[in-house]
């Protein structure tokens, strides 16, 4: 059996993008996917990551194609089964946008998978093999998130990639965001054991990895339990958490002394009427720089998300949030418009309140403003959007964050910033060639010609 398994990519995260390899780490789910096929199939596999090679649909050669999509990239993920299926090769749509909207994507493949793919995606493969193919797999009730397998990292186009070295420990979230897929998609809070984990580290080729965890810190005595058994391993790692890391000192210092050299945190929003509204009350943007503060006292760099948009913000929002990013020396900001992923509270709410201004799914990608916001035109957040990238990686803000930043005064620490900073620099440099003001929406079954409010 032959099987080929795709990550599609959208125009801005392709290869040919404005995404690049210093942004760029190896996703898991291919390689675990690859590590689940049952050996007794003897399959040859590939991968493919538009991310980081050009997909040619003439030449795959292969039984069963599987492709993991999510909602930026549905557009392209039926465009290329729809080419494989032209060919009679059996296509397999997985992932987050087939899990939120199975009836949709159900359309465009000869099966489909949802939720966690652990137990399912062999039987699929054994089913197929015997000719017995189901139409739709769902995640098994009772999901135990342990013996793993090895992913098969071998597999992947490893000079497309900052790093090769992901790893997993925990899946899902006890958090229940109003704008996060996560609790819908994938319900449940789930820890890997320890010992599992730590033996998957120490394979690892590198003194480096990251952890791909959504929501790890939240279990305060499996994620310190963890970090003790990583200090020994004298390997560095970034990851991700939210700001409440900062307010267990046991837990940043262990967390610093395991190896941590970066976390990523969405503070989400600096206005305080939007964080309440948005199921998050744990983040006080009152309380932001002195958390950050505490936490690049620890060494640890941050990768800070912000989101623009919701409904506690006008426009003074882009120069507030620009102005916090400066003072606070984020070392590595990330804006995003917000987006209502199809059956998130978010979503439900902007449709029934006919503020969606179209359901064109290529266009979910974050960079593009989606939504009519409730203080300002969809216009104005588009502009401040590019504005806020724009500002803060010039060369100006660049210099002046990485001074001011505790986490950036080793060597190490300069260079990696350096380079992610430049990385995003050239991001942001490319996105109003890839998002004009305003955005020309290309016609699409149920997508207006262009944007309006």
């Amino acid at each position: 059996m032959k099987i080929t398994l795709i990550m599609p990519q959208s125009d801005l995260y392709s290869r040919t993008g404005i995404f690049k390899r210093t942004l760029r780490y190896a996703p898991l789910t291919l390689t675990t996917l690859a590590a689940l096929i049952p050996k007794e199939l003897e399959a040859e596999v590939k991968i493919i990551d538009e991310g980081v090679e050009t997909l040619d649909i003439d030449k795959i050669d292969a039984d069963l194609v599987g492709i993991t999509v999510i909602t930026g990239t549905s557009h392209r993920a039926y465009e290329i089964a729809r080419q494989l299926k032209e060919r009679s090769i059996t296509v397999v749509l997985g992932g987050v946008h087939p899990t939120l909207v199975p009836n949709e994507v159900q359309k465009h493949a000869d099966t489909i998978v949802t939720g966690y793919a652990e137990r399912t995606w062999p039987q699929l493969l054994r089913d197929f093999s015997k000719g017995k193919l189901k139409k739709r797999y769902n995640q098994e009730k009772n999901f135990v998130f342990e013996n793993m397998p090895t992913p098969r990292r071998e597999l992947l186009k490893k000079n497309g990639y900052i790093t090769t070295n992901t790893v997993q420990a925990s899946r899902g979230c006890p958090y229940h965001c109003q704008f996060c897929v996560v609790g819908v998609a994938w319900p449940g809070y789930y820890f890997r054991p320890v010992k599992e984990v730590i033996a998957e580290i120490e394979k690892l080729n590198s003194n480096h990895f990251l952890f791909l965890d959504l929501s790890p810190m939240e279990n305060g005595p499996y994620i310190k339990e963890l970090f003790r058994e990583l200090i020994p391993l004298k390997k560095k790692w970034g990851g991700l958490s939210t700001i409440n890391i900062a307010k267990d000192r046991e837990k940043l210092e262990l967390a610093a002394k395991s190896g941590c050299r970066g976390l990523l945190i969405g503070y989400e929003s600096v206005i305080p009427q939007t964080i309440s509204a948005i199921g998050k009350p744990f983040n006080n943007p009152d309380e932001y720089l002195k958390w950050t503060k505490l936490i690049h006292e620890y060494g640890i760099a941050i990768n800070g998300c912000f989101v623009f948009g919701l409904d506690g913000d006008d426009t003074s929002v882009f120069e507030r949030t620009a102005e916090y990013v400066e003072k606070a020396a984020i070392d590595l900001p990330r804006f995003s418009a917000a987006t209502p992923f199809p059956g998130t509270p978010f979503f439900k709410m902007m449709k029934s309140a006919n503020r969606l201004l179209h359901e064109n799914w290529r266009y979910y990608d974050v960079q593009h403003v989606v939504i009519k916001p409730k203080k300002m035109t969809p216009e104005q957040l588009q502009e401040g959007l590019l504005w806020t990238w724009k500002k803060i990686y010039s060369i100006s803000s660049i210099v002046k964050r990485i001074a001011r930043s505790e986490a950036t005064h080793s060597p190490e620490g300069l260079i990696l910033a350096s380079l992610a900073n430049f990385g995003y620099r050239f991001y942001s440099r490319g996105l109003p060639k890839m998002i004009p003001v305003p955005c020309e929406i290309e016609p699409w079954v149920g997508a207006p010609a262009k944007l309006s409010n």
